[in-house]
């Protein structure tokens, strides 16, 4: 393996928080494209099921 200890993979010779931030940032960003139209979609769906309810 390229680092001895955990330490050393969390720190990467000093470039550690960069790295780890830049894959917390897409992480976060990729879940979000998943996350936010799921919501959307859902919200959607209960308007359209209260107005053909409505309408009945």
């Amino acid at each position: 393996m390229y680092f001895d200890n955990l330490a050393d993979l969390w720190s990467m010779a000093g470039h550690g928080p960069y790295v780890w931030s830049a894959y917390a940032i897409s992480f976060i960003v990729l879940l979000g494209t998943v996350v936010i139209p799921a919501k959307k979609y859902q919200q959607q769906l209960a308007q359209i099921r209260k107005q053909q309810s409505e309408s009945v």
